[in-house]
């Protein structure tokens, strides 16, 4: 079954002295385009968290984010070197700018890795950790993206029975349109010929020329087997890339809606056939959405 490119995972565990969480969305978009917002602690390891993604995602907007918090059992201290060097760079900055000489204790220890937990070396942080969390959270994703993909098919199987029902309307139709176009030439005919004898053979050449330019059933039948080629694909085998195909599939049904209205010179057929083009853009804007 199809998968939604729309969904939301996360998954919480340990990664060495820090409690993590890590969260993912996904919304649509025609490539893999990951957004991957690690901590500094964990930063290090991008690029085996963006394969993991790679390798469960196909096409889709994804947002990773990813927030630790130390143990509450393990200590901090200070890294002095790394305190002095703040307050030497705050003071020459001060001095040059001639701001005001106040500065506390509290400011430099916001400062960035002035604080760092105390044993952490004891309970060292692996990638395997973090990639595990990341495929946890990836395969709740993957769930409610194939729920999302069960729904979606249900909403473009009911659009494309609409459109079949309109298909139906417009073989039924085309050859009574047929019958009248082919009597409505002959009528023209007599009276532009006001009373002068005419070619039989002509006249049926004339009418088949006609009958020809203005049958759309080769239209309707090719109509008919893209959308069959439709409903196989949205049973496609999970985890399968079918977003493109029914768009390419979608762009062909509506070449032969177009080319129906063009040959039509009917009301009611056209009537028909401007429905069916609304219910192919309902049905795009949705395919837009395919993994």
């Amino acid at each position: 079954m199809i998968r939604s490119m729309t969904g939301y995972g996360a998954a919480t565990g340990r990664v060495g002295a820090q409690q993590v969480t890590v969260e993912l969305r996904t919304v649509n978009h025609r490539f893999f385009n990951p957004t991957i917002k690690l901590p500094a602690s964990l930063s290090r390891w991008e690029g085996e968290v963006r394969e993991v993604l790679r390798r469960g995602i196909a096409r889709g907007h994804v947002t990773l984010t990813v927030r630790a918090e130390r143990d509450a059992r393990t200590g901090l201290v200070v890294d002095e070197g790394k305190f002095a060097a703040y307050v030497d760079q705050l003071r020459a900055l001060q001095t040059r700018f001639g701001l005001a000489d106040t500065l506390d204790v509290a400011t430099v220890l916001r400062m960035p890795d002035v604080m760092a937990a105390d044993g952490a070396e004891e309970t060292p942080s692996t990638a395997e950790e973090l990639t595990r969390l990341v495929q946890e959270a990836l395969a709740a994703l993957t769930a409610m993206r194939e729920d999302e993909g069960k729904r979606l098919a249900a909403l473009l199987d009911e659009r494309l029975t609409t459109v079949e029902q309109a298909l139906d309307r417009l073989a039924a139709r085309a050859p009574e349109r047929l019958v009248a176009e082919r009597e409505r030439l002959r009528r023209s005919v007599r009276e532009l010929a006001d009373g002068v004898d005419l070619d039989p053979a002509r006249l049926v050449q004339e009418i088949a020329v006609m009958a020809d330019r203005l049958d759309v059933a080769e239209e309707i039948d090719r109509f008919r087997s893209h959308i069959a080629a439709f409903r196989q694909t949205l049973r496609a085998a999970a985890g399968e890339q079918v977003g493109k195909r029914l768009s390419f599939l979608l762009q062909e049904m509506l070449r032969e809606a177009n080319t129906t209205g063009s040959k039509a010179r009917d009301t009611v057929m056209v009537h028909d056939v401007v429905a069916v083009k609304e219910e192919l853009e309902r049905i795009a804007e949705q395919v837009e959405n395919v993994e």
